[in-house]
């Protein structure tokens, strides 16, 4: 499948109209097509300029007053936690949980299963770049996004992890934050694809599903090895 060619846009400014021509009436809006269109505009502008953009701006881009905006989102905080559920939440499906939690199944091939559904649907300008620029920034969206990976993924993961490298008594404890590193690298590596395309502007391979194949395969060749690496280490503590 290729790679999102969705591209960023960087609106001028506006023409000057001439004084004796009128500034055309914009079309009344249902409340509801309103506040999608407030929705859909922040999530183009945090992620063009980042959470620097005030909400002057974004409602002169919108066209509308800056009270209008307001009528609907009464802090700027309000409508970052609505974006966050729009880009965010709304975007994340039940059913790539199930993919990971198949135990019949080998890990390899839920990996590649989950990985392949999931990195399309996050490859996307809007999705990376309000990330990065919400961590940048410290309005919570980053933290509260990777505190949910880390409890649908990140931490399963681990534990089957440290299952393929003790056996299956090893699932009993939760992982320890060096097991936990060791399951975020293969996240951290696919994800700094997104990266390179949507902050670095930098050309990432069109299949990425062949991309995420190749690291599945070699994270798993490594992996179980640093697990069993850990646990040596954490035995030899207690000694």
């Amino acid at each position: 499948m290729a790679k999102a060619t969705q591209q960023p846009t960087t609106p001028g400014r506006a023409a000057r109209i001439p004084a004796k021509e009128a500034a055309p009436r914009r079309r009344r809006l249902a409340p509801e097509d309103r506040e999608r269109e407030i929705i859909e505009g922040a999530v183009a502008f945090f992620a063009e300029v980042g959470f620097e953009g005030g909400l002057r701006e974004l409602a002169q881009r919108l066209g509308i007053t800056h009270q209008n905006l307001f009528r609907y989102f009464p802090t700027k905080e309000a409508l970052i936690d609505r974006v966050y559920q729009e880009v965010y939440l709304s975007r994340w499906q039940p059913e790539w949980e199930s993919l990971l939690r198949q135990p019949k199944r080998p890990l390899e091939s839920r990996l590649k299963a989950f990985y392949k559904a999931y990195l399309h649907a996050i490859f996307r300008y809007d999705w990376v770049r309000i990330f990065v620029f919400a961590g940048l920034k410290g309005v919570g969206i980053s933290q509260r996004y990777l505190a949910l990976i880390q409890t649908k993924v990140i931490v399963p993961l681990a534990i089957e992890l440290r299952s393929l490298a003790e056996g299956a008594s090893a699932r009993k404890s939760p992982p320890s934050p060096e097991e936990m590193e060791v399951a975020w690298g293969l996240h951290g590596e696919l994800f700094y694809l997104a990266v390179r395309r949507w902050v670095y502007d930098m050309p990432v391979p069109d299949d990425l599903d062949a991309i995420i194949d190749t690291a599945i395969t070699r994270f798993l060749k490594g992996a179980p090895a640093a697990m069993r690496d850990i646990a040596k280490r954490r035995s030899s503590s207690k000694n």
